[in-house]
């Protein structure tokens, strides 16, 4: 069984950052790409940013140069540092993964229970 814990969302003022992190356990033989994506009230689950088992990102224009994907393979995790922060972040972050429990396999993708991040004053 897989697991993906989150953490790191909350509260913060327009400006202001949070790093979000998730951390993937439990049966694992190969972790491909990592991801994060947003989802607001109202609207469609979107991505945020990905990163392949490589070290290759992408983002979405709404956040490019102020959120960074980062990840350690040594520890299944997978980070979102976000910077100057805007109320219009604001949404449910989740995290996603594309995976291989074992040699034979197919790919998988699994999520996160997702995190708030709010962006008010």
């Amino acid at each position: 069984q897989v697991q993906l814990v989150e953490s790191g969302g909350g509260l913060v003022q327009p400006g202001g950052s949070l790093r979000l992190s998730c951390a993937v356990s439990g049966r694992i033989f190969s972790i491909y790409a990592m991801g994060w994506y947003c989802q607001a009230l109202g609207k469609q689950r979107e991505l945020v940013s990905r990163i392949t088992r490589g070290g290759s990102t992408n983002y979405a224009d709404s956040v490019k140069g102020r959120f960074t994907i980062s990840r350690n393979n040594a520890k299944n995790t997978v980070y979102l540092q976000m910077n100057s922060l805007k109320p219009e972040d604001t949404a449910v972050y989740y995290c996603n993964v594309d995976l291989q429990v074992g040699l034979v396999d197919t790919r998988t993708e699994y999520w996160g229970q997702g995190t708030q991040v709010t962006v008010s004053s």
